[in-house]
């Protein structure tokens, strides 16, 4: 049958009519604690200050046997007032007070002034205390308690009108997140670059956000959460940002560790209040930064059972991922570094149930990011992006920012006009091992040392065809070392083979060697090298495999074990071979660069005078001097003394021309 008005619309059933607020937990105890604080107050009060005397007789025979401090008393509106002293006994009879108390008489209000007379005979002096009168008398005594209920009054009704927040005071169950609204988001895809692939994975979700029924029409849906997972700096917020703005839908962001505060319950609050907003601005993102803080296994040995609050906040984020339909058009997303740690109910399809990778920026990559950071600082047209690209393995983006800027503050200290190639590498190397220590004092003996140490490392670096490429080699401090051999990677390096391996394992004992040979003698400076050819021999035997003896086998613990103490997972005799075969690694290491050392000492001590001389020798000079050619740069000491020399001859130069040539028409 036909509707016969024709503009009746169907209720809708999400829509349910308002309910009057509810008298919450929150309030019931707030009113439980005013009603304690009236009644100790009214306690407090009722008692009065001191101890009561029913007795005129006993209060004039105290004073007639001068116990009162001073023999004087105060007379107040309602009572006598006096004070116990110390040196006096009780009267036979009378309670026993110690002394000091504060003792009182009560007295009708406007009675005769009987007590006077007694008081004069027993040789009492009295003062009579100024009346505050009946206002103040009520001020003085309730004004506090009203004060008191005013403020809880004025919490508790803040509380309701800020969505009742649990009965907290305030807005502690209000969410912290940062919300920036539509067309307020300035970040796009043009400002994220070197992860290409994760870009393209996420390009569904914005058409989602732009045209949600274009998913619905064959009967798919766009999934719940997105978890961004990267090493720190990769990007993963800058690529929520770009999401939105892209999408340009409103951007709700927060970190998981403002979800959790001391008082239990909190954090699940600010979750629903959290989802409950991003509901009412759909369609939009939720990005939870850092969600490891509060998404982590349960269970774990660790919590401290299940009313742990960080457990009760993970559970209300499970059940508001739950509750979504396909309608509310809310994209959850969420960043960290630790996925590892995480929850698998929070992983499993339907909440978070897609997992994108961000991770660090290859060569191309690398080299994209700098030209989007280059844009905002004067570079030089001869700077060459690749080649600072090629000598930045394992940059992060954050870093590779962090390496434009530091470029550009030290051009400026230099009063340069643009930023320059070298100040790109003087900010690689100062990110990577620290500012270069110009100004500190080097004894010769250890500055010859370090001289040897670096150049034992340029030569089997340079010799060896597996090694990575000398980019340059310095005796100034940088950091915590003396000097630095750099080295500029010709690719990008995923996993590392055994060739590669043994032969870093030999440039790191060359310096050591080097140094040995020409003092007779070793020093600590080799702490580093020693570390890092310690660790290669461990992974390349405990999680590699390349060892004949152990096999096929890992040996080093799960790093997802959690677990107070450290088990090993194998025999004391396979622990014995373990440290065998490690040690044997590295003395073959050491016997090879040992060998490589004395068929090549001309070519290091070369390289070490040259460095005792120039301080700093690039990747060219080191082959010139590899081949037994000279270099013809001028010297440190060389610069110094053209320095000193310039102002003499300036000042003979102006003598000669004032002497023979003619005055200057200026």
């Amino acid at each position: 049958m036909a509707n016969p008005t024709g503009n009746q619309k169907k209720p809708d059933p999400k829509q349910t009519p308002q309910q009057k607020p509810k008298f919450s937990r929150g309030i019931l105890s707030w009113m439980l604690i005013c009603f304690v604080l009236i009644m100790l107050w009214g306690a407090i009060n009722g008692t009065g200050s001191g101890t009561e005397l029913t007795s005129w007789n006993d209060f004039i025979t105290r004073a007639k046997s001068h116990q009162f401090e001073g023999d004087k008393v105060t007379i107040e509106n309602t009572r006598i007032v006096g004070t116990i002293a110390k040196d006096t006994t009780d009267p036979v009879g009378a309670i026993d007070i110690p002394a000091g108390t504060e003792v009182y008489f009560p007295i009708a209000a406007g009675a005769d002034d009987w007590y006077k007379d007694e008081l004069k005979n027993a040789g009492i002096d009295f003062a009579n205390k100024k009346d505050t009168g009946l206002f103040m008398t009520f001020l003085l005594s309730w004004g506090p308690m009203i004060f008191i209920l005013f403020l809880i009054f004025f919490f508790i009704s803040r509380s309701a009108k800020g969505g009742g927040a649990g009965g907290m005071i305030g807005n502690f169950g209000r969410s912290k997140h940062k919300l920036a609204n539509k067309g307020e988001s300035k970040v796009t895809f043009e400002d994220v670059a070197g992860i290409v692939e994760a870009k393209a994975e996420v390009h569904e979700i914005i058409e989602f956000l732009k045209n949600p029924k274009k998913f619905s029409r064959l009967g798919g849906r766009i999934p719940r959460g997105i978890l961004l997972v990267g090493s720190p700096g990769c990007g993963k917020t800058l690529l929520a940002k770009a999401i939105a703005g892209e999408a340009d839908v409103p951007f709700f962001t927060i970190s998981g560790s403002d979800f959790v505060e001391m008082f239990v319950g909190v954090g699940a609050s600010r979750v629903r209040d959290l989802f409950k907003q991003a509901k009412e601005a759909s369609p939009c993102i939720i990005f939870l930064d850092e969600i490891d803080a509060v998404g982590r296994k349960r269970g774990s040995g660790f919590s401290s059972g299940g009313h742990d609050e960080r457990e009760q906040t993970l559970n209300a984020i499970l059940v508001e991922m739950d509750g979504f339909e396909l309608s509310d058009q809310v994209i959850v997303m969420a960043a960290t570094n630790r996925a590892d740690v995480l929850d698998p109910a929070l992983t499993r399809p339907g909440r978070f149930d897609r997992q994108v990778q961000v991770p660090l920026p290859d060569v191309e990559g690398r080299r994209a990011i700098l030209s989007v950071h280059a844009k905002k600082v004067k570079m030089s047209p001869n700077i060459d992006l690749g080649r600072a690209a090629r000598g930045t393995p394992m940059f992060s983006g954050a870093d590779l920012e962090a390496l434009i800027n530091e470029a550009a503050i030290i051009a400026t200290l230099a009063d340069k006009d643009f930023v320059e190639q070298l100040d790109l590498d003087e900010a690689r190397d100062k990110i990577r091992w620290g500012r270069a220590s110009k100004s500190r004092k080097v004894e010769e003996l250890e500055r010859v040392a370090t001289a040897y140490h670096e150049a034992g490392h340029a030569v089997v670096q340079l010799v060896l065809p597996h090694a990575d490429p000398v980019h340059k080699v310095t005796i100034i401090p940088r950091g915590q070392s003396g000097g630095a051999t750099f080295s500029l990677p010709e690719k990008d390096r995923y996993f590392y083979n055994r060739k590669f391996l043994e032969a870093s394992m030999r440039v790191l004992c060359g310096g050591r060697i080097a140094e040995r040979r020409k003092t007779s003698d070793i020093s600590s400076g080799a702490s580093m090298d020693i570390q890092m050819a310690t660790s290669y021999a461990r992974h390349m035997i405990l999680d590699w495999g390349m060892s004949d003896r152990l096999g096929f086998v890992m040996y080093s613990p799960d790093p997802q074990r959690e677990a107070i103490l450290a088990d090993k997972d194998y025999s004391p005799d396979t622990a014995r071979i373990i440290d065998e075969e490690v040690k044997r690694l590295i003395d073959a290491a050491y016997a090879e660069s040992e060998r490589i050392i004395d068929e090549h000492w001309e070519q290091v001590v070369a390289i070490s005078e040259a460095l005792l001389e120039y301080e700093t020798l690039q990747a060219e000079e080191l082959e010139e001097l590899m081949k037994g050619e000279k270099i013809t740069r001028s010297s440190v000491s060389d610069l110094l003394d053209q320095e000193t020399k310039a102002p003499t001859e300036s000042t003979n130069d102006d003598a000669s021309a004032s002497d023979d040539a003619a005055p200057s028409p200026a």
